[in-house]
């Protein structure tokens, strides 16, 4: 009876996950091209990919230093929020609700054409900076920059992680901060010596899915600035893009898509690992 329940998942589990899960790997291994019978090359794809393809190390450079950018800002911004917003204030669920809606959005395509269009030549922002007589920035133009500009966009869509924070502070026993101010501790103190050590277990989870999301973040890339100036933000996701579906080698794709699976287990694992000696559970566990 309990599979019977579960059936309906466990057919879509298989027919659109596990099948092109699988599939991609095999598919990693020939020249699939989307016309033509794939045939088998064996390890070929990988040795281009890390002798001849000089995309594919600028843009897992680009990667690491989006990550490095985006991952801890937005988790930042989202603790600093959620602080913020766990008081009990007169209409505060109106602003945790603002805070949150640029996150129901997500990675959208509009989202990104309205992130471009305010940090365009012309856009809003050096329209206000303008205003107090700043030289216009060229936000999209400068590959100096422009990494930094959709970096703030992820940052910018902090919600999720902002709810689970809070929903961390909340489960922080009130008792601990009444001893906290009886012994003379600061406010300072208290979310070093209190708060920062209890919601640990979410910095965790929240650290896992946005270091996740990072190494596949595509929409922006894509639609912002297509990987350019010069190469500056040409992220990983839309080099897979590229090749399967502009150049459409997709064995090649399928073996790029491998490579960066591998490189968010292995991310993943070290802090999974890393984890024993700074999550705190309050029941012991690891």
């Amino acid at each position: 009876m309990g599979f019977l329940y579960i059936g309906p998942w466990l057919l879509g589990f298989a027919i659109f996950e596990l099948y092109p899960f699988i599939s991609s790997l095999l598919y990693s291994f020939t020249d699939l091209n989307m016309f033509k019978s794939p045939n088998f090359v064996g390890l070929q794809n990988y040795i281009e990919m890390f002798t001849r393809d000089k995309l594919f190390l600028q843009s897992l450079k680009v990667t690491f230093i989006y990550a490095v950018i985006a991952v801890p800002l937005k988790l930042a911004f989202a603790l600093l929020i959620a602080i913020l917003l766990n008081r009990k204030l007169k209409g505060i669920n109106f602003f945790r609700t603002i805070y949150y809606l640029p996150s129901i959005m997500g990675g959208s395509a509009a989202v990104a054409l309205l992130w471009r269009y305010l940090f365009s030549r012309e856009g809003l922002v050096n329209q206000m900076t303008g205003k107090l007589s700043i030289a216009p920035i060229d936000w999209l133009g400068s590959p100096d920059i422009a990494l930094y500009t959709i970096s703030a966009l992820t940052v910018w869509q902090f919600g999720s992680s902002m709810v689970l924070f809070l929903a961390a502070l909340k489960q922080v026993p009130g008792e601990l901060y009444e001893a906290g101010r009886i012994d003379g501790a600061s406010r300072s103190r208290m979310f070093v010596s209190i708060t920062f050590p209890l919601i640990t277990p979410i910095i965790f989870f929240n650290l896992i899915m946005q270091m996740v999301n990072a190494f596949q973040e595509f929409t922006a890339a894509m639609v912002i600035t297509s990987g350019g100036p010069l190469n500056s933000t040409y992220l990983y996701g839309l080099l897979i893009y590229e090749n399967g579906f502009k150049y459409f080698k997709m064995g090649y794709a399928s073996a790029q898509s491998w490579v960066l699976f591998v490189i968010i287990m292995i991310f993943t694992l070290v802090i999974f690992k890393s984890s024993s000696k700074w999550v705190y559970y309050e029941d012991g566990g690891k």
